[in-house]
Formats: C-alpha cells, structure tokens, sequence
C-alpha cells in the first residue's frame, strides 16, 4: 500500500507526536509498505535515513506565521499577538498548515491509506479541505488525535472551531485516540468511528547493568505545566529535607525550577532534551524514576512507556504531592508502592501497527485477512 503520514514534525525533533510520527512511518516501512512521510522537514538532510529506513520525504514548505520552522523575526509585537489574540482567537500561527496541507498534497496523487497526526488539529482541517477539493483521491484515512481539541477540558477553543472539528471528524473514516477516557472529548455522533490506539514503542532499546547511586538518585522527564504537571509542591518538600540526594530533570520548560536552583544547589540538575536512545540509557542508571500525574483523564503521558522498558521503579506523584511517605519508602530503596504499567505488549509498535493496518482491513469488505495475515 501506498501509505502518507501527514505531521508537524519527525525526528530528528523530539516529543510525543514527533515520536508517533516516527515509529509509525518506520514500522510501516520495514514491512514494504510504500512509506511518505509530510513535515515541516526544516533543513535537516533526510537522505541517509530515507535509504537507510525507505521513507519518502516531502516538505509541507516554509511557513510564514511563525510556526517552528519559519524565516520569521519573533520580534515583540509577534510574540504578544501570538499569546494575547492568535493562540486563543485564531488557533495562531498553527492555522497556517491547514492551507499548507492541502497545497503540499495535491502533487501525491492517490493515496491508499493517510494518517494525519495532530497536534496540531489544523492537520486534520488540512486533510478535510483537500478532500473536498479532489474527492476521491484518499481512499481511506485515520485521523490521529494526541490530545482533543474542542474537547480538551485545559484549553477551551471558541465555539466557532467546531464547524472545523465536525467537519474533518464526518470526513475521516477513523479517529485514533491514546486512551480510552478521552472519547468523551469529541461529539458522540462521531464515537463509533472512535478507536484507542496507544503511543508506539521501538522495544529494542539498549539500557545500563543497574547498580545502585552512592545517594539516592531519581529523574523526571518531560514538559511541565502549572496547576496541571506541576512539579512546585515535590520541589518544595525536597527543599525541606537534610539528606543528600540527586534529583535529574529533562525539561525545557526550567522556569518552574529557576526558584529552586539557589534553594536546592547541587541536589537539583536540570538537563536538555536528548534523542531517545540516549535519555532511555540514562534514565536507566537511576535509582527511580518520577511521574507526575495529569489531572485530566482524557489525557495520558506516554513517557510511562519508555519509563517501563529501563526497568527501573517508577513513583507516582500528584501535583499536590500528597505522596511524602512512599516517596520515603523509595528513599531508603523500598519500591514496593511502585507504579506498574500493566500489559506492556500493547504499546509494542509492531501491535500499534497491526492494530492501524486491521482498521482499514475491517472497513474493506472484500479483505478477509486474520491478524496474523497483516504484514
């Protein structure tokens, strides 16, 4: 089949949809599927990795608005419009991709099987309008959905989104969704075309021969968010014990630990992103890992995963952190109240591409094919 994978991003960029998109398209691939792949590519040379994995690149073009790979000057008036009327008002600067995403697929010709991942939803509402444009061009297509968009219960759209929201939900024949609970974030007229399908994971990771710290060492990785993944209340705790220990964060978004740095010294390191293979080879010479939980159900970190495949324990906070005495326990190496992530296998990418592939089997009534049939 001849599958296009519609994103914002691939890697080399680094984060949950960026992932999706990259797992997919090289499970896709690896099976001999035709593999083409839509992003903001920027200036990053994807000619080795298209003759290493089999996958067809093309750019979504140059953005003018402001979006990450875009010529434009951030200057003062920009970054104000941009916070104070175009992300509430306008969906700015990511409505800018709808018209690119019609524009760029017009040159693909017929598409067997499209997966448009969001966020950003103005993917999705770029998908739409090129349907309707030249009808019968995608012959079946999976909207992929991260977060919810008119649903999202921390981030509420004006109203006037949902003609978009409806109209791209009548258009695609599925809507992928991580976790269950956040079904109840789109319209029920569109349920029965709900299916959960989990972040993907390369399983074959390499990971260190655990031994433990000198003194306790624990990490967390991951954007942070106040009053939602707010890590302010933990910090603070930390801030109030007199043992030595070594908290590790992978975080870009450091201002909810600049009042901390003075407080904490050298028991508090922050770090920058790293690629994946490397943070997971980290992460696993940790003596545990933490979690902070979204308060949102609809919601679901899908850094638990790779935190399960270092094998190491996993502490489960809440922004409040009420969890003092099992953060104690794991302190002195008792990991007993750990986290487990249950039925692992499911975020296994190989299943995540079985459970993709099965959708369009099960639409196509002329396909009579078992799960242990799909390639």
């Amino acid at each position: 089949m001849k599958i296009v994978i519609v994103s914002l991003y691939f890697y080399p960029k680094l984060g949950p949809r960026p992932h999706r998109t990259t797992e997919l398209a090289k499970e896709f691939a690896s099976r001999g599927h035709e593999v083409v792949v839509y992003a903001l590519l920027g200036d990053y040379d994807y000619s080795e990795y298209s003759q290493k994995t089999g996958i067809r690149f093309e750019s979504l073009g140059k953005p003018k608005l402001g979006l990450a790979d875009s010529k434009i000057k951030s200057n003062i008036f920009h970054k104000a419009f941009t916070k104070f009327i175009g992300k509430k008002y306008l969906n700015f600067p990511q409505i800018e991709l709808m018209g690119m995403v019609a524009k760029a697929l017009k040159k693909e010709g017929r598409i067997d099987y499209l997966i448009s991942i969001a966020f950003p939803h103005s993917i999705h509402w770029g998908i739409a309008r090129y349907m309707k444009k030249a009808p019968g061009q995608i012959n079946f297509w999976v909207a992929d959905c991260g977060d919810p968009f008119m649903g999202n219960p921390f981030h509420k759209p004006p109203f006037y989104f949902e003609r978009l929201e409806r109209n791209w939900c009548k258009l695609c024949n599925y809507i992928s969704i991580p976790v269950k609970e956040a079904k109840n974030a789109y319209y029920p007229e569109y349920h029965n075309k709900i299916k959960v399908i989990p972040q993907g994971f390369d399983f074959n990771v390499k990971t260190s021969n655990y031994k433990p710290n000198k003194i306790p060492t624990f990490a967390y990785s991951g954007a942070v968010y106040k009053d939602l993944r707010d890590p302010s209340a933990f910090l603070e705790f930390l801030f109030k014990q007199n043992y030595d220990f070594k908290f590790i964060v992978y975080t870009r978004t450091t201002s909810h630990f600049e009042a901390y740095f003075e407080k904490l010294k050298d028991r508090l390191e922050i770090r920058d992103y790293v690629n994946r293979d490397k943070l997971l080879l980290e992460l696993s010479k940790m003596d545990f890992l933490i979690n902070i939980e979204n308060k949102s159900n609809v919601q679901a970190p899908s850094k638990l995963i790779d935190y399960a495949l270092t094998q190491r324990p996993i502490l489960n906070i809440t922004s409040e952190f009420k969890e003092s005495a099992t953060f104690n326990q794991f302190i002195f190496g008792d990991y007993s109240n750990q986290l487990i992530i249950k039925n692992i296998e499911d975020f296994n990418i190989k299943n995540i591409v079985d459970k993709f592939l099965m959708l369009k089997y099960e639409k196509n009534k002329d396909y009579n094919i078992s799960k242990n049939q799909i390639i």
